[in-house]
């Protein structure tokens, strides 16, 4: 496995927390996987808006509980999934999680620990932990493993 390649922030306001996550979204790819992970008010969601603006997107972007996917438009595709009501990673396979991680766009999963063994060896782990009232940490690692590298 390559050596993890870490990023630390604090945020001390929503609109922060967006900005931060504007900047992360003007450095992604077609082809990247966002894995966030966090509590319930850990800034997930407020961090894939700011994302999806630095991707491009003009819609309002809300976290996709219940209807699993939302699908947005920037200068690519952006696939925002929210595994918080699945069971495991094997109802995210039923949805065909394949399609929007191997595809021609970005994607970001939401409570991806639900997810953790279908997501793909190459991706972007972002930590989102509650500081206090507004105030978010963020933590980004780069995980690139290699298929050889035994995990």
């Amino acid at each position: 496995m390559a050596p993890a390649a870490i990023t630390r922030a604090v945020t001390e306001n929503a609109e922060a927390t967006r900005v931060f996550g504007e900047r992360l979204g003007r450095q992604l790819s077609p082809g990247d996987v966002v894995a966030l992970y966090g509590g319930l008010g850990s800034g997930k969601t407020t961090l894939a808006q700011g994302i999806c603006r630095g991707l491009g997107v003009r819609e309002v972007v809300n976290s996709p509980t219940f209807t699993i996917v939302n699908e947005y438009r920037g200068r690519c595709p952006v696939y925002h999934l929210d595994c918080y009501r699945l069971e495991g990673a094997e109802d995210l396979l039923a949805l065909g999680c394949e399609e929007y991680f191997y595809g021609d766009g970005v994607c970001l999963v939401e409570w991806a620990e639900k997810a953790a063994d279908v997501l793909p060896d190459r991706r972007f782990d972002v930590r989102c932990t509650h500081l206090g009232v507004g105030r978010r940490e963020i933590v980004i690692e780069t995980v690139r493993r290699d298929a050889n590298s035994g995990g």
